[in-house]
């Protein structure tokens, strides 16, 4: 396996962050009226890491050609993702009601960052865990 060039990794995490706090936002201010603020915060933050998850492969991998080539996922790492997210959502859901900031747009920008957080650590640990098995 290659090694990815450098500021490859920097560039996806910011990539991944950015599009899932503004993604977050978008989705939660859509449904706003329709979903409870828990429910709100949890369907925001896991489709904000779904989207930024693509979009950043599409960028960093598929336009740029670099990083690990992402296409294949292992069925356990989509698990984890969306476990990653409902408690990243629900973090953010908690830390939004404790700072007495209940707009909707806030806290689903709150669960798509706190989801993209937690995806990238679980995206770090998993590519750095290949790298030791190859």
């Amino acid at each position: 396996m290659t090694e990815p060039r450098a500021g490859v990794i920097s560039a996806s995490l910011i990539i991944l962050i950015l599009v899932a706090a503004v993604v977050g936002a978008v989705v939660a201010l859509v449904l706003n009226e329709m979903v409870g603020p828990r429910l709100l915060a949890i369907v925001s933050g896991l489709v904000a890491a779904i989207v930024a998850s693509i979009a950043r492969y599409r960028l960093v991998f598929r336009s740029a050609g670099a990083g690990h080539d992402e296409s294949r996922i292992p069925g356990v790492l989509l698990v984890n993702v969306a476990i990653a997210s409902v408690a990243g959502s629900l973090a953010a859901h908690d830390v939004a009601t404790y700072a007495d900031v209940l707009e909707p747009v806030v806290m689903g920008a709150l669960a798509g960052l706190f989801s993209a957080i937690l995806m990238a650590l679980l995206m770090i640990t998993f590519h750095s865990n290949a790298n030791l098995r190859s």
